[in-house]
């Protein structure tokens, strides 16, 4: 015969236990982050809730004093030797991380490739006005693709095609660099345009200190 497999259950009452159980397994799986009996370590270095070294303790021993004070024990540093471990309030520890990151993505820029599309029989009028398109695409910090397409017999005339892309990047000017050169993907023509870097302002030399008068002979 197999040997029986005893599942253990959790007692009458003790729902609420496992639920919050179950939430925070699945914050700490998320997170990548040991706490409480999931550090392995033979040892940590452990901080106290108010940031003052406890010095290194065996992880049993920094726990039950966690729990005494109504906290958590979490891994804050696993490559440190020995791991450094802090007693604190694990689901707002989560609550702060996640501000922290969700402030650092909205200072990251994103930039995004705009396209301003040109025609072989393209006026005058049109040209500039997707010129100055381009041109508000690149100083609000976006890439700008530059296309033409050819159709029919126009495949027959593509100088006229590189003509008004090479223009464009003329008329950009500063405001923009070239990322990749014009070239041909099947019946389009097509180049693409970065935002030029901006360069610092040269810092103003300190004037030079002057000259004391030279006192005149009596």
């Amino acid at each position: 015969m197999y040997p029986r497999r005893f599942r253990k259950t959790p007692e009458a009452g003790s729902n609420d236990f496992w639920r919050s159980t179950i939430a925070l397994d699945k914050r700490s799986a998320k997170s990548f982050i040991r706490i409480n009996d999931r550090i392995r370590a033979r040892e940590i270095r452990v901080i106290d809730e108010n940031g003052e070294q406890m010095g290194i303790l065996p992880p049993f021993e920094a726990l039950k004093i966690a729990r005494e004070r109504g906290l958590d024990l979490v891994e804050v540093s696993p490559n440190a030797v020995p791991p450094v471990c802090r007693i604190q309030d694990y689901g707002r520890y989560l609550y702060e991380k996640e501000k922290s990151e969700r402030a650092a993505r909205k200072k990251q820029k994103v930039i995004t490739v705009k396209e301003v599309k040109f025609s072989v029989t393209v006026d005058e009028h049109d040209y500039q006005t997707k010129k100055n398109q381009a041109v508000r695409f690149l100083v609000d910090g976006d890439k700008v693709k530059a296309s033409l397409r050819f159709r029919g017999r126009q495949m027959a005339h593509r100088e006229l095609g590189y003509a008004i892309i090479n223009r464009l990047i003329q008329d950009i000017g500063e405001a923009g660099i070239v990322e990749f050169m014009p070239r041909m993907e099947g019946t389009i023509l097509h180049a693409i345009l970065a935002p030029a870097k901006k360069q610092e302002a040269p810092k103003a030399k300190p004037a030079a200190p002057a000259s004391a008068p030279v006192p005149q002979a009596q």
